[in-house]
């Protein structure tokens, strides 16, 4: 990877050091690993590990945070997880235009959030929890806060790694798995009912949804909200909601669209595991910073992802189409969705989001 000279010697220096320790050669955790530091353990995949050790050519694939301490190489991966703030593809030109999304309503549903992390607290227009909740331990306690829900915030309306930093948040809690797709209608249709509050210029416009609730019940709320002119994205494998697929960017120049790739950096278009039509779009995932909170002690941590899914492509592409109804609020949702296909980046045949393309056409429509 191409950092700066400092971080290169740094980078030169540390793999000296663990060739002359041995550490690099035995005991190393495998590229593509979680590594994050969360209550008081180190995780891979779930297992407590002793210490961390590593390839230090690896850190850039690891799943880690900033509690994690890479000895030797801390400034490297200090440079990576900081890489991983840029939303790329050339949003920070158009933030620095003052196309940040600003004032339009966008709505994210995902798990409980405690809403103190620096990057996002000023967001929350509103925040909903669904009823009967009831986490797998049976508490109902709603301060039951996972990695998810703040991640995907950031990732649309953060300061430094959201696409679109001036929107405005409604925020529906509910459990997202196994259990809580039964409850994922009632949050899109308290969202609905909030927009129906809202007068005409400040219509909630997208749904951001990092699940796949295949299921009638969610459906007929999607038609509910389609009438109310809302458009909802989630990972349902359709040419309606099911929209956006995951790729990921070169750190190294994260604008430059031609060195984007979609799928994912370990399994390719394996991971998509669905048919990929034309209408499909891909945007970035992997390879991101995202914040991260996991209880109300507040904090500024942050969590870096080297293989992502959709669920960081979503709310990126939301935060990018409400860049777009900020330059021109008259788009409706099939013309908006058309301008973000026809503007995008053809590589391989398949179409990558195109921030900056998409501004110019609806500047010059």
């Amino acid at each position: 990877m191409r950092f700066s000279i400092h971080v290169k010697v740094m980078f030169v220096l540390a793999v000296f050091l663990l060739m002359l320790s041995g550490s690099a050669c035995a005991g190393t955790v495998e590229r593509f690993s979680d590594v994050r530091w969360i209550g008081g353990q180190h995780l891979q995949f779930g297992n407590t590990l002793p210490e961390v050790t590593y390839r230090s050519e690896a850190i850039s694939t690891f799943w880690f945070n900033d509690r994690v301490k890479f000895d030797g190489s801390e400034t490297l991966a200090a440079s990576i997880l900081e890489a991983g703030k840029n939303p790329g593809l050339g949003v920070r030109s158009l933030h620095a235009r003052g196309i940040t999304g600003k004032d339009v309503r966008v709505a994210i549903i995902d798990m409980p959030n405690p809403r103190l992390h620096p990057e996002y607290r000023d967001k929350f227009e509103a925040y909903f929890v669904t009823k009967d909740f009831r986490p797998q331990d049976g508490d109902v306690n709603m301060n039951v806060y996972e990695m998810h829900g703040p991640a995907v915030v950031s990732l649309l309306v953060g300061k430094e790694s959201g696409t679109a930093p001036g929107a405005k948040l409604y925020y529906a809690a509910t459990p997202m798995w196994t259990y809580g797709i039964l409850y994922l209608e009632q949050a899109l249709r308290w969202i609905i009912e909030e927009n129906n509050k809202l007068p005409a210029v400040d219509k909630i416009r997208v749904v951001s949804v990092s699940a796949n609730p295949d299921h009638p019940l969610w459906a007929e709320a999607v038609a509910e909200a389609k009438v109310a002119g809302i458009l909802v994205l989630d990972c349902r494998d359709n040419d309606e909601t099911g929209i956006i697929l995951n790729g990921y960017y070169d750190l190294d120049d994260p604008d430059d669209i031609s060195r984007f790739t979609p799928g994912s950096p370990k399994d390719g278009m394996n991971e998509i595991g669905r048919n990929i039509s034309g209408s499909k779009i891909f945007a970035p995932a992997a390879r991101r910073s995202q914040a991260e909170e996991y209880d109300n002690t507040g904090g500024n941590r942050w969590q870096y992802t080297g293989d992502g899914g959709i669920s960081w492509s979503i709310p990126y592409a939301a935060g990018i189409l409400a860049m777009g109804w900020q330059v021109d609020p008259t788009l409706t949702n099939d013309e908006i969705i058309t301008l973000l296909r026809d503007t995008a980046y053809l590589k391989d045949g398949y179409r990558i989001i195109n921030p900056v393309k998409f501004i110019e056409a609806i500047e010059n429509r």
